[in-house]
């Protein structure tokens, strides 16, 4: 960040008691050819990054501020300076976004930052809006509903970080194929793809392991445990000739409800 102290570089010109203009520019070595001193103009920020900046972010928040209008989300994990200065100091940030009836959420226990379209108080005015609906296929949802469940499995035995397979998660949605769906080939084919997507969404990180993926604590936020308990069900009657209640994939304690990320905010609008 460049501080830029506050000069002003002025003219004088003032009337002797002769009646006579006297120049001072010249005892004052100022630039004759600069504008008059306008005492109420407003000084330019000390933020300045460029000639007619205005802005009132530092140069990391307005990085920040860039990484989370382009990305879904910003978290610990995978963009650390970014979150780190998101935490440090949110209201400025959450202000800019204010101003595009946006709204910042933070899951402080997950270190994950997001964007979600502002909601009118009384519920009865639609906001313009920069985010656009993306919804997640069959096979993306099954992923999301495994990876949901393995990370809280294995985050409840104490391991911070969570790994699969990625052999195993094109396993997993086999095993919701219909048994009248007979293109294997196809089949394998939309999980690749599904998992492809997921790691470019960054739900899913690569590894120095080839094949290994580390399933990325964002995947508590996408799905918080009463959400996962919908999508359980869903999938189970998807397979199932009678449908059913299911109890709930996970034996713990419910979470309070909470601001979770949907589909409106997975990116901004071209």
């Amino acid at each position: 960040m460049t501080d830029m102290s506050d000069t002003f570089p002025v003219r004088l010109d003032v009337t002797s008691p002769d009646g006579l203009d006297v120049d001072l520019a010249d005892d004052f070595d100022v630039d004759p050819d600069a504008s008059e001193f306008d005492p109420e103009a407003e000084p330019e920020s000390t933020l300045a990054l460029f000639e007619g900046d205005r802005g009132g972010l530092s140069l990391p928040q307005r990085k920040a501020l860039v990484v989370l209008m382009k990305n879904r989300f910003v978290s610990a994990t995978q963009r650390p300076n970014e979150w780190r200065v998101i935490r440090e100091d949110p209201e400025p940030i959450r202000a800019r976004l204010n101003d595009m009836f946006l709204d910042l959420h933070i899951d402080y226990r997950y270190e994950v930052a997001f964007k979600r379209q502002a909601v009118s108080e009384t519920g009865g005015r639609e906001f313009p809006t920069l985010l656009h609906d993306t919804a997640y296929n069959r096979e993306e949802t099954i992923l999301l509903v495994f990876l949901r469940h393995r990370f809280q499995s294995e985050q409840n035995a104490g391991h911070d970080v969570v790994t699969v397979v990625e052999d195993d998660l094109v396993a997993q949605v086999a095993s919701f194929r219909p048994a009248s769906d007979k293109d294997l080939h196809g089949g394998k084919r939309a999980a690749q793809n599904a998992v492809k997507n997921l790691i470019k969404a960054d739900v899913l990180m690569e590894t120095n392991d080839p094949g290994r993926l580390r399933i990325s604590p964002v995947i508590a936020v996408l799905l918080p445990l009463p959400k996962l308990h919908e999508l359980w069900e869903w999938l189970v009657n998807e397979n199932s000739d009678n449908p059913v209640t299911v109890d709930a994939p996970l034996d713990e304690d419910v979470e309070t409800p909470q601001d979770y990320l949907t589909p409106r905010d997975e990116e901004v609008t071209a």
